[in-house]
């Protein structure tokens, strides 16, 4: 049923299909206009919204507005659409007899109408026996009538039934995808199950089914999904491994009492948290309340690491060390320092060690180091190509993202890959699966460990046989990982695992102040930073500015033979002025305009053209393509020029090329500009940040300290320098709460404990 306010629509038939993306729903048409309530002469009309494929045979109602796309023109926006079925003899006929309903000719359709007459649809969806009348039709036929017909109008049954509550059209196609013909029973009986199954439906959508439906005040079904909503809200948002369950009951109750609803019982809260860890439906330690995954998890990294420590430490004399490192200063031409030294010493001899330190401190030199010294002290060759296919090479190297892994492999000479690859993981686990290979090789060396979360680190350290020399490599100071934890950190405060802080700057050329600068933010002081040198420099400039100025910076780098690969701007939110998305749209317009010789490919509010910078958005392993990777589209494929009649789109990621259908574009977005998360375990020549008060939920010491430690060669800031000052002196970073500490060390869990591991991001 449509709102009241909704009264301006447009029906007709479909004329002709022009996208439909099966994931996104998002859909492009053109329609043949019977019927609507604006003042218009045109019969056709091009519409845009997220749609189920738009079929003939049927007409459709649609709601929404006009807008003008500047490059597309004069589209109707859909909001709300419903399908209208054939009410004729002769409508019903044609539609039952289309190819929707296979093995159902014109004569079939006939009989059925025959036989129930022009309300045959919805005879037959309300008693699927009713075809039984229909002497010519068998008995499966008629299941697959009776199934299609329900799939059929399950949507629109579903859509109206949403609508009524409010969902838009987008939320409630997201319901229909996930239950198909299950939708409906959902809905009308256990709607707070689409909290945990449906993107986009929170507590408060799902409640608002339930108490419509007499699910209301202390139902034990509104207590227990606002307890689990409450639970995985601070998990999965704030990064807690777990919390407080005195937090849960708490959030719990503001949710259920919104919009002035009866007071709730913190008792009654607390009773079905027992019950949902009788279940297993939550795990409840003491205090504290877990995601079951998330507890097992934390549980499998402490027995792993503990497992690992108990193989003996080597025992390497210190004159076969020295004479080891000599010959490999010798062969690299580099000296190493006492602090370095210590640290290829450290690695060589624990089973576990981590190696820690600021951008030019030398971890990627003490890297290569330790892999040169390890191979002479082990009469072995670190040269992959000396081993044949049989034999694996026994250093493995691995990194989080795509990025980072191609860093270590440039920096050392040596093969890396992502973990999820080098685990065999395809981007789709759900961490649950106790079964992992263990892994091949001597040593292992795992870079920008800060970024490993909870439930990944706990994946790796299972497939880490006993007799593999573990080596963590990773900046603490940096942003944690985005899934739940601080698993370097925790490691890091327990002092089990040894390690070796890296402090003194070894890679800086003269003159330059980045890496300072870096540095200055890390101890949250600028006071005797300069704004501006050779390789850094602070642009001043209003938020409102931000664009323009940005666009100068980066023709001064074009002008001066920089391509645009090598500019990375970084902006720590998406929305506004200053934020990605905007910003994107600059920067295309000013690295790729479109030109004649450019094919191009509108995609939602976007358009991909050849030249393009890209990034990519999902792990593909079996393409050796991960999140984070940045690509180029090098050409695009009309339908005409296939032979499968389908757009494709290819993409470069550093000579990897991979072919993309057009639906496949979800899996990518514009690259000139990314958030400061996305470019973790990266490096760019130059790097342009603007930092603003607008950032201002966002200005802290870490997020910026992670965004500025991209830049290899420049460094080129704008904005407001008090901002950036705010930021530096922002170090409140919301504490996340973890155990992993404690159990590691063995230590008792009191209440009071939290306190503790929350002062583990200090170390």
């Amino acid at each position: 049923m449509v709102e009241d306010n909704q009264k301006d629509y447009i029906k007709g038939d479909l004329l002709h299909l022009i996208y439909h993306n099966e994931e996104s729903l998002y859909t492009v048409a053109k329609i043949k206009v019977t019927e609507t309530s604006y003042s218009m002469d045109d019969k056709e009309v091009a519409i845009v919204g997220i749609m189920p494929p738009i079929e003939r045979d049927v007409s459709y109602l649609f709601y929404g507005f006009f807008s003008d796309h500047p490059r597309f023109g004069r589209q109707y926006k859909v909001e709300q659409f419903h399908k209208i079925m054939p009410e004729t003899e002769q409508g019903i006929i044609l539609y039952l007899s289309s190819d929707r309903f296979p093995g159902i000719g014109k004569k079939t359709a006939e009989k059925i109408v025959q036989t129930l007459g022009k309300n045959a649809i919805s005879i037959i969806i309300e008693n699927r026996s009713s075809l039984d009348k229909v002497t010519s039709i068998k008995r499966d036929k008629a299941d697959e009538i009776y199934e299609t017909l329900l799939e059929d109008q399950g949507i629109e049954q579903v859509l109206v039934r949403l609508y009524e509550y409010g969902f838009g059209l987008q939320l409630a196609m997201k319901v229909y995808q996930a239950y198909k013909t299950d939708a409906l029973d959902i809905i009308n009986h256990n709607p707070y199950k689409m909290i945990e199954d449906v993107e986009g439906i929170g507590f408060a959508k799902a409640d608002l089914i339930g108490r419509k439906q007499g699910i209301e005040g202390a139902h034990p079904d509104r207590l227990r999904a606002a307890i689990i909503f409450t639970l995985n809200e601070q998990s999965l948002n704030e990064g807690h491994v777990y919390v407080l369950n005195e937090t849960i009951v708490k959030g719990a109750k503001a949710l259920l009492e919104y919009e002035n609803t009866e007071e709730i019982s913190p008792l009654k809260i607390a009773d079905q948290v027992i019950e949902l860890g009788e279940e297993g439906k939550v795990i409840v330690d003491g205090d504290k309340m877990y995601i079951p995954t998330l507890y097992y998890a934390e549980q499998g990294i402490v027995s792993n690491i503990q497992r690992l420590l108990e193989r003996e430490p080597e025992k390497y004399p210190d004159s076969e060390f020295y004479k080891a490192l000599g010959l490999v200063e010798e062969t690299l031409g580099i000296h190493y320092a006492p602090s370095q030294q210590e640290a290829i010493k450290e690695a060589l001899h624990s089973p576990v060690m981590i190696l820690t330190g600021g951008p030019g401190t030398g971890k990627t030199t003490v890297i290569k180091g330790l892999v040169e010294v390890y191979g002479q002290l082990n009469g072995m060759s670190v040269n992959p190509d000396d081993y044949a296919k049989k034999d694996a090479f026994p250093i493995i190297m691995a990194a989080p993202t795509g990025r980072a892994a191609k860093r270590m492999s440039e920096s050392t000479g040596l093969p890396s890959s992502t973990i999820h690859r080098l685990l065999g993981f395809k981007g789709t686990e759900d961490y649950e699966d106790d079964e992992v290979e263990k892994l091949e090789g001597e040593l292992i060396i795992l870079d920008e460990m800060s970024m490993v979360d909870t439930w990944l680190a706990n994946q790796l350290f299972k497939a880490i046989p006993n007799d593999m020399k573990v080596i963590l490599v990773g900046d603490e100071d940096q942003l944690p990982s985005v899934g739940p934890g601080q698993v370097l950190s925790d490691l890091l405060t327990t002092n089990i695992v040894p390690s070796v802080k890296l402090t003194d700057i070894y890679r800086q050329s003269e003159g330059s102040h980045i890496i300072t600068f870096s540095h200055s933010v890390k101890d949250g002081h600028l006071d005797q930073v300069k704004k501006d040198s050779k390789d850094l420099r602070f642009f001043p400039a209003a938020q409102q500015q931000i664009p323009d100025v940005v666009k100068q910076i980066c023709k001064g780098a074009i002008a001066k033979g920089y391509e645009p690969k090598d500019i990375q701007v970084l902006a720590p939110m998406y929305r506004g002025i200053a934020g990605v998305e905007n910003l994107n749209v600059m920067l295309q317009s000013l690295f790729n305009p479109p030109t004649p010789q450019r094919r191009e490919v509108p995609f939602g509010d976007v358009v991909y053209r050849t030249g393009d910078i890209v990034l990519q958005l999902v792990n593909n392993p079996e393409e050796n393509v991960f999140n984070g990777d940045r690509g180029e589209i090098v050409a695009i494929f009309t339908e005409k020029e296939n032979t499968d009649k389908e757009l494709k789109i290819v993409i470069s990621f550093d000579g990897i090329e991979i072919t993309y259908t057009k639906q496949e574009l979800t899996q990518i977005t514009h690259a000139y500009c990314c958030s400061i998360h996305k470019s973790q375990g990266s490096e760019f020549p130059i790097v342009i940040m603007p930092i603003v008060k607008g950032y201002y939920r966002m200005l802290r010491k870490k997020l910026i300290y992670t965004g500025i430690t991209r830049a290899k060669n420049f460094l080129l800031l704008c904005g407001e320098w008090q901002s950036l000052e705010y930021a530096v002196k922002n170090d409140q970073d919301i504490k996340r709460n973890t155990t992993l500490a404690l159990k590691l060390k063995n230590e008792p869990m009191e209440n009071e404990y939290q306190h503790e591991t929350d002062g583990a991001s200090k170390h």
